[in-house]
């Protein structure tokens, strides 16, 4: 009883001690929260990485793709059919991408990766749907400022929505008004480009289209719309599209989805801190996409193709990089259409239970010639960068963990007071009857105690920290003035968490362990003291 009773009157009355517990509890509420935001941005950007590129991907080896796409698909589904939900084929090569900069009217070319596929497909193995802006309510400050523009039941398909068709109407009166006034073409050559309003002498600033829909084309003219005299069309600078061969107010052929990121950028405002997204391409403007086709050697071709929609995934990797196009159109400009069937670069297939990718890639992976295709799933796809989060995760674990090693020689530290400070009363224990094991256990048990509350106090607040943290991250902002976690810019609606409760156990076991190791070296020295050099001990 008297190493429970001398304990607990340690833990209530050595206030030195409480800086160990603070230092305890800071640490491990501190691991807790990172390891649970951490958690949450890694599923978040998994969930966002696999639903993009499907659960398992078979890829030619070369740009000029594995011929008769439904024979190969055939194949697949001969292979392990039981196992697959759907799957789409693809054509993925490297390729740039040239728009105007309708502010600078600077023509703008850089590199991206042109992806061929069917919208409805490539809907059944991912998410697509959800990453176009047209399907989307736009919100600013959780307000929903534009609803979305297309039905949640529409079929996904390449036609232009009704805002894009009058913005691109209303461009291009404005580019024959412009090219009128510079006098490259006359009525007679085009006789359909009344002009309706003569062009602002004033600099005008770009238009953002993503605040809303376009009521009509006659309306934005009236008004002073921007964009007047500021982005003549791109093909008519490059000379590809002659008025007199088609309608330039008809897209082309060519239709894509445009990466968000690729030709937009955001900037900030000085004063208030607001961010702002700045584009240079809507839906219903036309683009150049220059890639190489499917012959050797390989030859550049240019395609002129027309912007239906805005692509958003989350990940700057893909709204950076990649521009989704209708697979035919690319099919036909690369030479990829044959009589003895399409050619195709990838597969993209979605599992019923992912459980079974591993049974399914060795399925495949018989299935196909050697040396033919390479099988893949999507985490081996993205291997290098799913272990950099692995690293970055466990080295940040390790030097949290040094904020509770540092709890821990403060305990060592405060211990070894405790025992020089006690010398003659640990020697009246040991006069009157108490074993060295019996003093050395007091101190075990107060590190033991020290290292309990300072970890149960931690889980506590990291609980109510996690839980509240978006609450907590909008006083910060409106402390500070400014956004702390900006969803503009991390491309989330809040900021994700996830608690793994076997994470917070062995978080809170080891700090538990620290303080009762730290304690073992004083518990040791004041176990071998002499009761009479104790009693003697000035």
């Amino acid at each position: 009883m008297y190493k429970i009773l001398l304990c607990l009157r340690y833990l209530r009355t050595r206030y030195i001690a409480l800086a160990s517990i603070i230092s305890v509890m800071l640490g491990v509420a501190t691991m807790i929260v990172v390891n649970s935001v951490m958690a949450g941005f890694s599923n978040e950007m998994r969930d966002r990485l696999h639903g993009f590129l499907a659960d398992i991907v078979v890829e030619a080896r070369s740009m000029d793709g594995i011929v008769d796409a439904r024979r190969q698909m055939a194949l697949v589904e001969d292979a392990a059919g039981e196992y697959i939900y759907a799957m789409t084929p693809v054509v993925e090569v490297p390729g740039m991408i040239t728009y105007k900069d309708p502010i600078t009217r600077e023509t703008l070319t850089q590199p991206v990766t042109l992806v061929g596929i069917d919208p409805v497909g490539k809907s059944n193995v991912g998410p697509l749907r959800s990453c176009l802006d047209s399907y989307n309510p736009v919100l600013e400050g959780g307000v929903v400022v534009r609803e979305a523009l297309r039905g949640a039941d529409e079929v996904l398909g390449w036609e232009l929505t009704q805002t894009a068709a009058e913005y691109r109407k209303w461009r291009v009166e404005e580019d024959r008004q412009l090219l009128r006034e510079e006098g490259l073409i006359s009525p007679l050559e085009d006789p359909a480009g009344t002009p309706t309003t003569a062009p602002s002498e004033q600099p005008i600033p770009v238009p953002d289209f993503d605040d809303g829909p376009i009521e009509a084309p006659t309306e934005l003219v009236e008004s002073g719309a921007p964009g007047v005299d500021e982005a003549p069309d791109l093909n008519d600078v490059f000379n590809d599209r002659p008025a007199a061969q088609r309608d330039p107010s008809e897209p082309f052929a060519a239709r894509v989805y445009l990466g968000e990121q690729i030709t937009s950028y955001q900037t900030r405002d000085p004063k208030t801190g607001a961010i702002s997204k700045v584009s240079f391409v809507h839906p219903g403007d036309d683009i150049i996409l220059t890639t190489v086709q499917a012959a050797t050697p390989p030859q550049p071709i240019s395609i002129n193709a027309t912007v239906v929609d805005i692509f958003r995934s989350g990940m700057s990797e893909y709204d950076g990089n990649l521009v989704l196009m209708n697979i035919e159109q690319l099919q036909e400009q690369r030479g990829m259409i044959a009589e003895d069937g399409d050619a195709i670069t990838s597969i993209q297939i979605k599992l019923h239970d992912y459980a079974d990718a591993e049974i399914v890639e060795q399925k495949l992976k018989a299935a196909f010639p050697p040396g033919l295709v390479s099988v893949k799933t999507w985490e081996e796809k993205q291997g290098l960068l799913l272990s950099a989060v692995e690293v970055e995760t466990a080295i940040l674990n390790v030097l949290l963990f040094m904020i509770i090693a540092v709890a821990g020689f403060g305990i060592l530290a405060i211990f070894f007071m405790i025992v020089v400070e006690k010398t003659r009363d640990i020697g009246i224990l040991k006069s009157l009857g108490a074993s060295s094991g019996g003093v050395m256990s007091i101190f075990l048990s107060y590190g033991l105690g020290l290292g309990i509350v300072g970890s149960a106090a931690g889980v506590g607040i990291g609980l109510l920290f996690v839980r509240y943290i978006n609450e907590i991250e909008d006083v910060l902002s409106m402390l500070t003035g400014r956004k702390v976690f900006d969803q503009e810019v991390y491309l989330f609606k809040e900021i994700p968490t996830q608690t793994n409760i076997s994470m917070v156990f062995w978080v809170a076991l080891g700090a538990i362990a620290i303080a009762v190791l730290a304690s073992v070296m004083p518990a040791r020295r004041a176990s071998r003291l002499h009761p009479v050099r104790a009693l003697r001990y000035e």
